[in-house]
């Protein structure tokens, strides 16, 4: 009987993601050995150092044919019990190609991006804003598959967890904001769509490749109203909106030109993204914070006019 060899896990990402959560320091603990185990099964062997983002380790590897292929492990949560289920349902179509799946631990081989080239360092701002909605029209454009997260579940929730959320913010301007975001939700809540989502299309997820000239990465799959997948290519490349001198028209320039390749009702547009700035907001008090992030308070006023 053979033994995998483990993998090594850098220790930025040890500490960045373990934090004091038992948890991730136990799937932290394990990870050497889960890693070695799918190097092997899946006939893998490495082709480079590492990476790592906020939640996931990333290896670049080889496949028995010499194909270039990454292994993404992370841990199986919420966020990312749907993925391969996301994966497939697009079938690479404006997205990475799905390769491998372990369904026990929710970690994946998927096709090798240009990781050096996000569309982040593309230097024309407004052409990165339209390639990304061109993308995420794509995307949004295929049915959410059965059984997968839906906005409707997280939306209510939201609007329920509100009322003991606003009190925690200082400025009362900010508290009655808060309201107006769950407002806002509440009257779209039971038209919640069954669209499927990324939930994080912003640019540092779309990379250069081969068979397309850019693919979205990273997705955590929703099943919703492709309003809610607005907000990260507006908060994002923020110091872009910020040098332009008008931060609320070059939020609403993003906006428009979002939802119009979209092809979406803007109003329900605006309403389900103060949906995603009351989400943001709700994970901040959660983390204690007392204010609304300037930036997120930005794009909701700019939308709000």
């Amino acid at each position: 009987m053979t033994t995998s060899t483990p993998i090594d896990v850098p220790d930025e990402f040890a500490a960045a993601y373990g934090g004091e959560d038992a948890g991730r320091l136990a799937w932290l603990a394990d990870l050497p050995r889960l890693g070695g185990e799918l190097m092997e099964r899946w006939g893998l062997r490495p082709d480079g150092p590492s990476a790592f983002g906020m939640a996931s380790l990333v290896l670049p590897v080889l496949r028995n044919d010499g194909t270039p292929a990454v292994l993404k492990l992370q841990q199986l949560r919420a966020e990312t019990v749907d993925i391969a289920t996301g994966l497939r349902a697009w079938d690479g179509d404006g997205i990475v190609r799905l390769l491998e799946h372990d369904e026990a631990s929710s970690c994946q081989l998927v096709e090798r991006l240009d990781a050096a080239r996000p569309l982040s360092s593309l230097p024309d701002e407004r052409e990165a804003v339209r390639i990304l909605a061109e993308l995420l029209a794509r995307l949004t454009s295929v049915p959410a598959p059965a059984g997968i997260r839906r906005l409707a579940d997280v939306a209510a929730a939201m609007v329920e967890q509100t009322p003991s959320a606003v009190p925690a913010l200082v400025d009362p301007a900010e508290r009655a904001l808060l309201r107006d975001c769950a407002a806002a939700v509440a009257e779209l809540v039971d038209e919640a769509g069954d669209r499927l989502l990324h939930w994080d299309l912003h640019y540092d997820n779309v990379l250069a490749a081969e068979r397309e000239p850019w693919l979205a990465i990273d997705p955590e799959p929703l099943a919703g109203d492709p309003g809610f997948d607005l907000l990260p290519a507006l908060d994002n490349r923020w110091a872009e909106v910020v040098a332009g001198g008008d931060v609320a028209r070059a939020v609403r320039y993003r906006f428009d030109l979002l939802t119009e390749v979209l092809g979406l009702d803007r109003r329900r547009a605006v309403g389900w993204t103060l949906g995603r700035v009351l989400q943001n907001s709700l994970w901040d008090v959660e983390d204690g914070k007392t204010a609304l992030d300037p930036v997120q308070l930005a794009i909701a006023e700019a939308l709000r006019r």
